[in-house]
């Protein structure tokens, strides 16, 4: 059965699933390997694409994966969601701002929502933040959501990764 990305609210952000028309925002992103080196970047056009596509593939298959955040103005601002691809060791909740998005908590605002939806209707009782050694920006932002650092690990698509962990359902005080 195929799944459909619900759309999540925020106060000033919808998280919606990608649709066709994100493909080009989403390319021009993973295309730029400084600002998309702890994400995936690719040099390789037909490579981003198939990462876009592997989103859709990811909703499908798990039932969650990366929305595309949009401001309730209609910009395309990033990507937050979950991620479970294989070899990872448990569902992960990622971010990704795009170019000019920056400095206006999008990536917060997207991750909590995220987060909540991933608890309350996925019923998830855990969640990490994988970050790549050096993105001090993600891990400010991890901590901010409240998650700490819990280990270093080889991730297979990304090298070495420290693994933060996010408080739980019952730490937010969801249950």
């Amino acid at each position: 059965m195929l799944t459909n990305a619900p759309t999540l609210h925020s106060d000033t952000l919808i998280l919606r699933g990608p649709e066709k028309r994100d493909a080009e925002p989403v390319i021009n992103f993973l295309l730029d390997q400084d600002r998309a080196a702890g994400f995936g970047s690719s040099p390789n056009r037909g490579h981003a694409w198939r990462w876009f596509s592997v989103n859709v593939g990811h909703w499908h298959w798990h039932g969650y994966g990366y929305f595309i955040v949009e401001t309730k103005q209609g910009d395309v601002a990033g990507l937050c969601g979950l991620w479970y691809p294989e070899g990872w060791p448990e569902p992960e909740l990622g971010w990704a701002v795009f170019d000019g998005f920056e400095g206006r908590s999008i990536a917060h605002e997207a991750a909590s929502r995220a987060r909540l939806w991933a608890y309350q209707d996925l019923g998830l009782k855990t969640l990490t933040s994988n970050i790549v050694p050096g993105n001090a920006r993600s891990v400010k932002l991890a901590e901010r959501l409240g998650a700490v650092h819990e280990r270093t690990y080889i991730n297979p698509h990304m090298g070495e990764d420290m693994m933060f962990r996010h408080p739980s359902p019952a730490e937010l005080g969801l249950c």
